[in-house]
């Protein structure tokens, strides 16, 4: 039975040779011209449906490699990988010469299996009817903070199943999670055949920059901005970390740049413990100097200093 849902490149009003580029500015024009909220009244229920349908259409194409899956498949590509799976179990031997023939006209995947099961069962006879196939994997992007990522949460994601009935899931994410990595939500991906077990659903980690805090795997850093009074004669202030505020103790003669260390204020491991946080001094001037200021630092200029370019125009000059 074909499916009746409209081809994806005619949703979004572009040939199937389309680059990326391309396809992109497609959606964009699409998008304002649909968004429900610049229709208000009788026409905003249409374009509420034109507008999903060209954002489900949008995220398989925009994706390299679900489009892939998609020119091949069809409008069923979540599947191909359980399809690829049952034609290995039974022997690659269904007509059409593999996938291939399948995915021009969009075939629809429950007649692919059941003539599959229905040609096995004449083949290998009643026993063949035990035949389970696992269900396909299914992937999806999961954005977290870096607080997030320090403490750990639970997520609970609405996501449509094989047949696009919305089901509620419940992700754990442990503290210490990495950007980029996989998290697998076993038996949570698309149903299986013929009895057989479910596909696993996998999530790629994707954590936020934050404007405080830098990651550096299990480190975290962060610049602190000092005056230069502060670095001269030292101090203590207070410093933030993802556990909360610690108070740092600056040595006098303290330089630009340099690095101070908070050990085991960084991100939790996987081995145990936590990683360290760096703290960098940048030392910074006052932008407007009140008068009196001013006949400070004039003062301070009067005083015999040894050059602090030296080195560099030395370096320079011999190279």
């Amino acid at each position: 039975m074909a499916s009746a849902q409209k081809d994806f490149y005619d949703i979004l009003g572009v040939k199937k040779t389309v680059d990326a580029k391309e396809l992109k500015k497609a959606y964009r024009r699409l998008a304002r011209q649909y968004h429900p909220d610049l229709h208000p009244g009788e026409k905003k229920t249409e374009m509420e449906k034109k507008f999903k349908e060209l954002n489900e259409a949008y995220e398989v194409l925009g994706d390299e490699e679900n489009r892939k899956k998609y020119d091949q498949y069809g409008m069923n590509w979540k599947e191909a990988e359980a399809y690829e799976r049952a034609r290995q179990q039974g022997g690659g031997a269904y007509p059409g010469g593999g996938p291939g023939g399948y995915n021009q006209g969009g075939a629809d995947f429950s007649d692919i299996f059941e003539s599959m099961f229905r040609q096995g069962a004449q083949r290998e006879g009643a026993g063949f009817r035990g035949f389970a196939m696992a269900g396909a994997d299914l992937e999806a992007n999961l954005p977290i903070s870096l607080r997030e990522a320090f403490t750990g949460t639970r997520r609970a994601l609405n996501l449509p199943d094989a047949g696009g009935t919305p089901r509620s899931i419940e992700v754990r994410i442990p503290a210490g999670v990495r950007d980029g990595e996989r998290l697998r939500v076993k038996g949570k991906g698309a149903p299986g055949r013929g009895g057989g077990p479910p596909g696993d659903l996998f999530f790629h980690v994707q954590i936020a920059p934050h404007p405080v805090f830098q990651r550096k795997d299990s480190d975290i850093v962060v610049t602190l901005p000092l005056w230069p009074w502060e670095a001269v004669l030292g101090t203590d202030i207070p410093v933030p970390t993802l556990s909360g505020t610690v108070r740092l103790k600056v040595p006098a003669g303290s330089q630009s740049q340099q690095r101070m260390r908070l050990k085991g204020k960084g991100l939790p491991k996987r081995t145990g413990g936590h990683g360290d946080q760096f703290v960098v001094l940048d030392i910074v001037t006052p932008e407007t100097p009140s008068p009196e200021e001013q006949q400070l630092y004039e003062q301070l200029a009067k005083f015999d200093h040894p050059d602090p370019r030296s080195t560099l125009l030395r370096e320079a000059a011999n190279d």
